[in-house]
């Protein structure tokens, strides 16, 4: 007790200057997760609140579109990530061996996207995608290919906006892999060189591995945006058709702010943050390994 108040005493200064961004994390992330837990304790209407116990979750778990809703989320991830990991990869190993100026300019084009309000990529999309007069159907005409309302089909309406998203999205994954790349010492490459490899040999047997913790990292937070999406979803299809695309947080916000059944909102926010926290442990667990050069 006493090593902990002296370690505290002479660190003073550091928990002074690190005490504003503590009290604003509080006030606006752990105070609303546990109000949020208890909440789902609850049968909390607008004007009324009645203590429920678990009956939120039995009825979360029981809901068949919650259920659907956890399958369209997991869905969505299982082909989001995979395919958005994928793209920055390859073509942060295409622009790294350029000249600086030319990897700067294909960064900010590819990052541009990220800094771009996702409501106005989703409105620009819905374009794209418009049945009548899109630019997708025009192309499909061009082809010798029947249009389709790529939207409004149960078949293509989730694909398509997963298809969206690897498009518009990575640009963030970009910069920071192609910063990565940079800290891999040359002499690795050299080493491995003289032993033969080609350069498609060096690139999955020293800059993969070597790159394993910025990898492991935008995985877990591409894993965490991705059961997080709402925007998209909630601008070009409202969940439908039939709850084809809807999300784990667009049926948190429409049995919330529509319904207005909080402890019921509440419960199935608990389940979604059980998912993820669960999902990133695995993540850590399996791929979180040290990598030294």
């Amino acid at each position: 007790m006493y090593s902990a108040m002296r370690a505290l005493r002479r660190d003073r200064w550091g928990y002074a200057f690190i005490l504003p961004s503590f009290v604003l994390f509080s006030l606006f992330y752990l105070v609303p997760v546990v109000w949020s837990g208890y909440l789902s304790l609850l049968e909390y209407g607008v004007f009324s609140r009645t203590w429920v116990g678990l009956a939120n979750y039995v009825e979360a778990i029981n809901d068949r579109i919650f259920r659907l809703a956890i399958r369209n989320t997991i869905l969505y991830t299982l082909g989001l990530v995979p395919l958005w990991l994928a793209k920055a990869l390859i073509v942060s190993a295409l622009i790294f061996p350029l000249s600086k100026p030319i990897q700067t300019f294909f960064k900010g084009a590819f990052y541009l996207p990220h800094v771009t309000s996702s409501v106005i990529t989703s409105m620009v999309w819905l374009w794209i995608y418009n049945p009548p007069f899109g630019l997708l159907n025009y192309f499909m005409e061009v082809l010798g290919l029947s249009p389709h309302a790529w939207l409004g089909d149960v078949r293509t309406a989730l694909p398509a906006i997963i298809f969206m998203q690897v498009v518009m999205g990575g640009g963030s994954s970009i910069v920071m892999i192609t910063a990565a790349m940079g800290s891999i010492p040359e002499h690795l490459y050299e080493a491995a060189y003289l032993d033969g490899a080609t350069k498609t040999q060096a690139f999955f047997k020293v800059t993969i591995p070597l790159l394993r913790p910025t990898l492991l990292y935008l995985l877990v937070t591409g894993t965490i945006s991705s059961f997080q999406v709402f925007t998209n979803v909630y601008m070009m299809t409202h969940g439908g058709p039939q709850f084809s695309t809807a999300t784990l947080v667009y049926l948190i916000y429409d049995t919330a702010f529509k319904q207005f059944n909080f402890g019921l909102a509440s419960a199935q926010a608990v389940v979604l943050f059980a998912m993820v926290f669960t999902l990133a442990l695995v993540q850590f667990k399996f791929l979180g390994q040290e990598v030294e050069y």
